[in-house]
């Protein structure tokens, strides 16, 4: 479990198919901040850019992880499959704050940036959800862009899809790579879970 309340800011360095087949997945190598790896352990889940993945090897002497992603993942996701910056989060602690909302780590959709412009000291934020989304997403609610935990300001039900506005302020900007979306940037999207089992419950009644 997560928070989308990033920790650091991550690099993938390096992108190594793991075989010759469409089938086969890839090898990330992510750098990390100074000492981000001093309390990890083989086998911990980090997400990037929201998606939970396991450590399959690290060194805190050169601030590098690796993990293994499958094809199935690379074609559910937006960002891992080339280098570049990510977002990271270590998995939640019993002892942690929970300063943003719980998150599984599990992709629900890849969402495209519709538009991103100052407004102000902050930024608009608009992005255009898949159909399959738009039940989940409210005014005032929760979602995951990237990793990052963010409240929804507005939403406009499109044939397309939903497309939901969000502020972000400076420090958001400054500590995440959100600051570097651009119209047309495909972005990671993790629904509410509380609005999924809500949703479930509902639905159960309704077959009652």
């Amino acid at each position: 479990m997560f928070t989308g309340i990033i920790t650091g800011l991550g690099r993938i360095t390096a992108v190594e198919a793991l075989g010759a087949d469409p089938s086969h997945g890839k090898r990330l190598t992510i750098e990390t901040p100074a000492a981000y790896l001093d309390d990890v352990q083989l086998g911990d889940s980090i997400a990037l850019n929201g998606a939970c993945m396991t450590v399959t090897t690290f060194d805190p002497a050169v601030r590098r992880f690796t993990i293994d992603i499958s094809a199935e993942s690379l074609d559910k996701t937006a960002g891992l499959a080339t280098e570049g910056p990510v977002n990271l989060e270590k998995a939640l602690r019993p002892s942690d704050r929970l300063g943003g909302h719980l998150v599984s780590g599990h992709v629900d959709g890849v969402g495209t940036v519709t538009h991103f412009a100052p407004v102000g000291e902050s930024w608009e934020l608009r992005i255009e959800a898949p159909t399959d989304l738009a039940r989940y997403l409210v005014y005032k609610g929760s979602i995951t862009v990237n990793g990052v935990s963010l409240t929804v300001n507005r939403t406009e039900d499109r044939a397309t899809g939903c497309e939901f506005s969000i502020n972000l302020i400076p420090h958001t900007l400054e500590h995440t790579t959100l600051g570097q979306l651009e119209a047309g940037s495909r972005v990671n999207l993790e629904i509410d879970q509380i609005a999924r089992y809500t949703e479930r419950i509902l639905s159960l009644r309704t077959v009652g």
